[in-house]
């Protein structure tokens, strides 16, 4: 029989009959610990079923739901269990299928079916555990077109999808009494998908167009066991616990308005929190050498022609007319800094120029994805722009790396950082490009930093490194990025004087650490549960008395705070001190003081914080001296 030559990730290459499935090569070569987790496989770069026979050599990489590609596979086939569930419990009547696809957390398909509410969810998931018990096949197989359109000719939704499929023949996928249009991979059989829960149901227009019809979406979740499934739950109710417009909305510090849609309103105590974050960064800024520029919010229709950004980005871009000519509101800060770079010549003695700018950007965004802080209209960014020589790049990546780090550790974050290659749709030179994205990892080897590679991920000028942050429930989010680019240098004609006395053409690093200020700030209000560090909080510390003839003492200590540049408020309502303890609670202030006779009598306080700690007979110079260490060293927990 004919042989053909799998090559492992680690290296080793094996010889197997030609026709040999990946599931057959993993129980051969590795074992059957792997071949129980293994989901799919990737024959080079081609994703394909445990059960499709290899007919060429290649490298093999087996998926397993540790693996973002494995994940998407294994929730992808738990849509179409969804999906087969559906199709038994409404058999009476034609239902049309959309769309159905893995998501970030879970999965979705789309029905066109009035009747499905969120009652029926249960009976929905009964069902799916009885198609699991049946361990049915899953199956593929390639059929003529027009078989499938015959097959599918009552539901137009997958009559459009299989007509917008150029080849003459269509992928079909099988379970069961189910078929489904499908280019998958999948799971070998139900039996893998052990653990599900569906989360909701939601409309959604056919491919997101609003004058199309619209269909019924649900959501699901799905895990290979049990215990995964229940520990996902548990971290849905400790999230919601923290979610950030709950908590902006308790502790007063944003809110969101109809006139004004996706566009957040920060409220005095929110504007605290935006304004030390943003003087935070500065403060680095200026230690590392950076100028901090302001450009204007609309510019010249002609700039983003120049910059590329209206090839790449104007769909989601705001535009305005003024004397009659075109302008569009910014989407993004770089054209506005290399507009202030080309004031004036440059010398190569006066590179790196750093120039940073906490930018206010407008994109317009789908209404339906728009979710509080994290996803908006408008929000600053903490761009900014290095100039620099070509044998400078590698020295100011290092330093822009080490300036995230700096800062992520200040939250208490851990992060991975990711190497987002170039896109589908790049501007400039494909060598510019090769030596870009060769850069960034020379500099990532060469500090022992480990890595993934994002595949066409990158921005439409440049290959980038992102920061994925790990919040305290384990969620990442990605935050900064490092994003090199060769060719916006090239549009915009950037020069600068070279030792030679000739022209050169500088390299441009785009950076952000916080990614936005708004989204950071919506992080860090879920990462703390709105229970800030002292140095963030908009107010430090609430006074309160047990019995009206002790606000006198009361204020005398509120005045001290506040000559020591403390934030302080003093509760005098006439409420018991349970009652106002709680509402400080409810308001997450750090320390909450109170004062009684024997206080007033020593001249003391009796502190409580959020975490149930009390201080009691604390002096007043040693409480200020305590605050003002942990507001100076930025403390993320309280040290009294």
């Amino acid at each position: 029989m004919a042989k053909i030559s799998i090559t492992f990730p680690d290296g080793a290459k094996k010889q197997h009959d030609k026709g040999s499935t990946a599931l057959e090569i993993i129980k051969k070569d590795i074992g059957e610990g792997l071949a129980r987790a293994a989901l799919a496989a990737k024959l080079d770069d081609e994703l394909i079923d445990l059960t499709t026979p290899i007919n060429k050599s290649g490298k093999l990489t087996i998926l397993t739901f540790k693996d973002k590609e494995g994940k998407e596979v294994f929730w992808h086939s738990a849509s179409h269990l969804m999906t087969q569930a559906i199709l038994r419990l409404f058999k009476t009547q034609n239902i049309g299928l959309g769309v159905g696809s893995a998501i970030d957390d879970g999965f979705y398909q789309d029905y066109d079916i009035k009747e499905l509410h969120p009652d029926d969810l249960p009976k929905i998931e009964a069902e799916m555990k009885k198609i699991v018990n049946e361990k049915q096949d899953i199956t593929q197989k390639d059929v003529p077109k027009k078989e499938a359109l015959e097959f599918y000719k009552k539901d137009p939704y997958k009559t459009e999808l299989a007509n917008a499929v150029p080849d003459k023949k269509v992928s079909m996928y099988s379970q069961g009494e189910f078929n489904n249009l499908c280019k998958g991979p999948h799971v070998p059989n139900t039996s893998y998908i052990k653990a599900f829960k569906l989360m909701k149901i939601a409309g959604a227009y056919w491919r997101g167009d609003s004058d199309k019809n619209m269909l019924t979406r649900v959501y699901g979740i799905a895990f290979p066991d049990k215990k995964e499934l229940k520990e996902y739950l548990h971290l849905l109710e400790e999230a919601e616990k923290r979610n950030h417009r709950k908590i902006g909305r308790k502790m007063d510090l944003f809110s969101f308005h109809e006139e004004a849609p996706g566009m957040p309103f920060f409220h005095n105590k929110g504007t605290f929190i935006f304004n030390k974050l943003v003087e935070y960064v500065s403060g680095i800024m200026r230690s590392r050498d950076y100028e901090i520029n302001k450009t204007p919010l609309i510019l010249s229709k002609s700039l983003w022609h120049e910059s590329g950004h209206w090839d790449h980005y104007k769909d989601n871009m705001y535009f305005t007319k003024i004397d009659d000519r075109d302008f569009a509101v910014k989407p993004m800060n770089c054209p506005g800094n290399v507009l202030i770079f080309k004031t004036k010549t440059h010398s190569y003695r006066e590179l790196p120029i750093r120039a940073g700018e906490f930018g206010l950007v407008h994109r317009h965004e789908l209404s339906g994805v728009l979710n509080g802080l994290f996803r908006v209209r408008c929000f600053t960014q903490d761009d900014a722009h290095v100039f620099c020589m070509e044998e400078q790049v590698e020295h100011e990546i290092k330093d822009l790396i080490d300036f995230a780090d700096v800062v992520y550790k200040r939250f208490g974050f851990e992060y991975h950082v990711e190497l987002s290659t170039k896109p589908e749709k790049a501007m400039g030179d494909p060598k510019l490009w090769d030596l870009a994205e060769g850069t960034l990892k020379k500099v990532l080897k060469e500090l022992n930093m480990e890595y993934k590679i994002n595949e066409g991920d990158g921005a439409f000028y440049g290959p980038k490194i992102d920061f994925h942050l790990k919040d305290a429930l384990g969620r990442s989010w990605q935050c900064g990025t490092i994003q090199l680019d060769f060719s916006m240098p090239e549009k915009f004609d950037l020069n600068y004087e070279g030792k030679d006395g000739k022209k050169h053409r500088p390299v441009m690093l785009h950076r952000t650490i916080l990614g936005s200020v708004e989204r950071f700030m919506g992080i860090i209000t879920e990462h703390f549960a709105g229970r800030f560090p002292l140095w963030l909080a908009p107010v430090q510390a609430v006074i309160l008395t047990v019995a009206d003839r002790f606000n006198g003492y009361a204020e005398e200590v509120k005045t001290i705070m506040e000559e020591n540049g403390l934030r302080v408020e003093f509760d005098s309502r006439a409420e018991s001190v349970s009652y106002k303890v709680r509402e400080a609670q409810l308001q997450e202030i750090p320390l909450i003081i109170t004062i009684g006779e024997k206080e007033e009598k020593a001249k003391t306080l009796t502190i409580r914080t959020l975490d149930g700690k009390l201080y009691p007979n604390s002096k007043i110079t040693e409480l200020v001296d305590k605050v003002l260490e942990n507001v100076e060293k930025k403390a993320i927990k309280i040290n009294l």
